[in-house]
C-alpha cells in the first residue's frame, strides 16, 4: 500500500500550465476524410452475435504526406466501459493528431455489460497489430505506435501497456507474428485500479461483472502489473476530478517510477472529469502542448 502522506504530496504538486488565447479549433477539420473497417473481418471472437456492438472497429485519420511524422496512434475513448465518448475523445482527438502529423486510429471496442474481460483488451490488442502489420501502408514506423486512452479508455490503453503479452489477449487472428506491445502510451484522467477505495465502480462492473474475484480484481489493476517492459508513459488527470480520482493515475505513475520506466505526469489543479482536448479551458488545454514536448524529450518526435 501506498503512504496516504505520500499520495497527498504528490497530489499537491500541480502542474499550472501557461495561460494561452482560446484554444485553436484546428483540431475540428480532418486533414484527410476518415476510413472505418473491421478489426475482426470473419468475427470477433467470442461475439454474441451480428449487431453493430458485437462488431468492433477501427477509424483510421491519416495526415496529409507533408505532415508525416511517422507516429500512429491507437486511441480509445472512454465511457466507462458502457459507451464510447467517441466524439470529444475520439474523433475531435484524431482531428488533433493528424493536424500535427500524427497518424490516429479510433478503437470502437466491445463494451459491458453484454462483454466483459478479455474481448476489449482482445480488441485493442487487435488494433495495434493491425496497425503494425500495416506499417506502410499507413505511413507509420513500426517502433512509433502507441496507445491512448481516456477514462475508461484510459484503463483499456494501460491494459495495452501492461497486459499485452497476456494469453487471454491473443485468441488466433492471423497476426500472431506482430507484436502487440504499443511503444508508448498516454493516459488521460485513467481508471486503473480495481476493487479499492479509489476505484471507478461502474468501469469495474461494466468491464468484470456483478461480483468479480478478487483474484480478477488483482490482475485487471493495472498498476500492479507494471514492468520494465511496459513502455513510456504520459499522464494527465485534475485535482478536481470527482469521476475517477486522481489517485488512479499516482498509482500508475509510482509503478512506473519503481519499474525504470520512463514516465511524465501531470496533475492540473481544476478540471471537470471527461475533458478532452479541455477546448474551453485556456490552462488545462495546455495538456496537448505538454504532450507533444513529452513526445520530443522522449525522442519520439523530432523538433521543428
Amino acid at each position: 500500500m501506498i503512504p496516504v502522506t505520500v499520495v497527498r504530496v504528490l497530489l499537491s504538486v500541480f502542474v499550472i500550465g501557461i495561460a494561452r488565447p482560446a484554444f485553436a479549433q484546428d483540431y475540428l477539420a480532418p486533414v484527410n476524410n476518415p476510413t472505418t473497417e473491421l478489426l475482426w473481418p470473419n468475427g470477433a471472437p467470442g461475439a454474441l452475435g451480428t449487431d453493430d456492438a458485437d462488431k468492433p472497429s477501427l477509424t483510421i485519420y491519416l495526415p496529409s504526406k507533408p505532415q508525416d511524422t511517422g507516429i500512429g496512434i491507437v486511441v480509445c475513448p472512454g465511457g466507462g466501459y458502457q459507451h464510447l465518448a467517441m466524439d470529444h475523445e475520439g474523433h475531435q482527438v484524431a482531428r488533433w493528431l493528424t493536424s500535427r502529423g500524427i497518424a490516429a486510429f479510433i478503437v470502437k471496442y466491445r463494451l459491458g455489460p453484454t462483454y466483459h474481460h478479455p474481448a476489449m483488451l482482445q480488441d485493442v490488442l487487435r488494433a495495434i497489430r493491425v496497425v503494425r502489420a500495416r506499417a506502410t501502408e499507413f505511413r507509420v514506423r513500426r517502433d512509433r505506435i502507441g496507445v491512448m486512452g481516456f477514462s475508461a479508455g484510459g484503463h483499456l490503453a494501460s491494459s495495452a501497456a501492461t497486459l499485452f503479452d497476456r494469453p487471454e489477449g491473443h485468441p488466433a487472428d492471423g497476426l500472431e507474428s506482430v507484436s502487440s506491445r504499443p511503444d508508448f502510451a498516454v493516459l488521460a484522467y485513467p481508471v486503473i485500479t480495481m476493487g479499492q477505495a479509489v476505484t471507478h465502480r461502474a468501469s469495474q462492473k461494466n468491464l468484470l461483472g456483478e461480483n468479480p474475484s478478487q483474484e480478477m480484481l488483482d490482475a485487471l489493476s493495472t498498476d500492479k502489473h507494471v514492468t520494465a517492459k511496459t513502455p513510456p508513459t504520459f499522464l494527465f488527470h485534475t485535482d478536481s476530478d470527482a469521476g475517477v480520482l486522481p489517485e488512479n493515475s499516482v498509482l500508475f505513475y509510482l509503478a512506473l517510477r519503481k519499474a525504470g520506466v520512463p514516465a511524465e505526469l501531470h496533475i492540473y489543479r481544476q478540471g471537470d472529469h471527461g475533458v478532452g482536448l479541455a477546448p474551453g479551458d485556456p490552462v488545462l488545454s495546455t495538456w496537448t502542448d505538454r504532450l507533444l514536448a513529452w513526445l520530443r524529450v522522449s525522442e519520439l518526435l523530432e523538433s521543428k
